[in-house]
């Protein structure tokens, strides 16, 4: 009676033991070749994440700031001229039931100087405005230091500087002069950043009063700011143009200041998908170090395949050994990059204000390309690994 010999079985337990005694024989390659995958994958992990916190702090930036702020300003002509609005523009604006609040700002022909001994023609980019006492409310901005405009002061030669044009004029707090059209205005405050209006950053800020009687305003506005209700933004925006401007609507630009900080939320996309590329180019540079040490491994290591197959090691078995190294070998590169991608996330967030944002779907992808590259580069040199004879491997000196 005969007796069948079979071939013994590598339980999951045994198949990490063999891989992780194979890479341990060969701690600097493998080290060094880990470093390629581990890059790969920090690359794509913190361009997700550094993208992700990005567009995250813009959302959370639109949500404080609100969407529902709409802008009028003066188009052109039929004949190609600069158009003004009415006078009567933000009064008519008020009017519309869901509008909140309303403010304006008129362009005022007068330069702003740190004291009257500097040229005219000097203005450091600043220019004058006049401001009704309601924009700052409209626009949601704070003072940085002192106070703003309002009924009184308004009609005085007072002044109110953007944040901006404060640090061009060496000022970072209320209470110092600057000369505006020929003569000294105090300066009662100076305003936070206004992230919606940045041109108001760049703004020296005079009362509507005050503007027609020291600077020769002529009392047209040149933005309307107005806010309403979220879900009325849209029916307001299409009656904004007739309500400004009832005789000539074509002649009035509406915009949404809000969309810009969309639009930019929404362009980290394409820009992610460059830097995704490069990622990606990255680990497949580290693949192919991957299989390149797992073929000269084999290529070293043909004796000891040679004496596995010769104590009974299958094929399969041999093909086995080899692939596990090569999982191993990208999985302790893919976890190494995970840490390191989202490390880089959290400190440059961090550094940047904004919430650390590492998308689980990210960590989860990172590791499935980790186990693919690993599996594609260990593929090739397994199977060559399992087709060696044993008598020409033991021969091998």
């Amino acid at each position: 009676m005969k007796t069948e010999l079979e071939p013994a079985r590598l339980g999951p337990v045994d198949v990490l033991r063999v891989g992780l005694g194979g890479l341990r024989a060969r701690p600097a390659r493998v080290v060094l070749s880990a470093l390629g995958i581990a890059i790969g994958i920090a690359t794509m992990v913190a361009v997700i994440g550094i993208s992700s916190s990005g567009k995250e702090d813009l959302l959370r930036r639109l949500d404080r700031l609100g969407t529902n702020l709409l802008t009028a300003r003066p188009g052109d002509t039929l004949f190609g001229d600069k158009a003004a609005l009415p006078q009567s523009a933000p009064e008519m604006v008020r009017r519309i039931g869901p509008v909140t609040a309303v403010g304006a700002t008129g362009a005022v022909s007068a330069s702003v100087r740190r004291t009257d001994k500097i040229p005219e023609e000097v203005t450091h980019g600043i220019s004058v405005q006049a401001a009704t006492p309601d924009l700052l409310g409209t626009l949601g901005v704070q003072t940085a230091s002192g106070r703003w405009l309002n009924a009184g002061t308004a009609r005085y030669p007072s002044v109110v500087l953007g944040a901006e044009a404060a640090r061009r004029l060496g000022l970072d707090r209320a209470g110092g002069q600057v000369w505006i059209g020929g003569r000294w205005f105090v300066v009662l405050g100076v305003l936070r950043p206004a992230e919606l209006a940045p041109e108001i950053d760049r703004s020296a800020l005079v009362g509507w009063d005050a503007a027609r009687r020291y600077l020769g305003f002529d009392g047209h506005p040149t933005t309307i700011y107005e806010r309403s209700a979220d879900a009325s933004v849209n029916e307001v925006r299409d009656v904004l143009a007739r309500t400004v401007n009832p005789e000539h609507p074509e002649e009035v630009q509406v915009s949404r200041p809000s969309d810009a900080l969309a639009a930019k939320a929404a362009a980290t996309g394409a820009f992610t998908g460059l830097l995704l590329g490069l990622g990606a180019v990255a680990l497949l540079v580290g693949g192919v170090g991957v299989a390149n040490t797992m073929v000269i491994s084999v290529l070293e290591r043909r004796r000891e395949i040679g004496l596995r197959r010769s104590l009974g090691a299958t094929r399969g078995q041999v093909r086995t050994q080899f692939l596990a190294e090569s999982l191993l070998l990208s999985a302790l590169g893919g976890a190494a990059g995970v840490l390191l991608g989202a490390a880089v996330t959290i400190g440059f967030a961090l550094w940047k204000g904004w919430p650390p944002v590492v998308p689980g779907w990210a960590l989860g992808g990172a590791l499935a390309a980790t186990l693919a590259i690993g599996t594609v580069a260990g593929l090739y040199p397994a199977m060559r690994a399992a087709r060696l004879p044993p008598t020409a491997a033991l021969a091998t000196a």
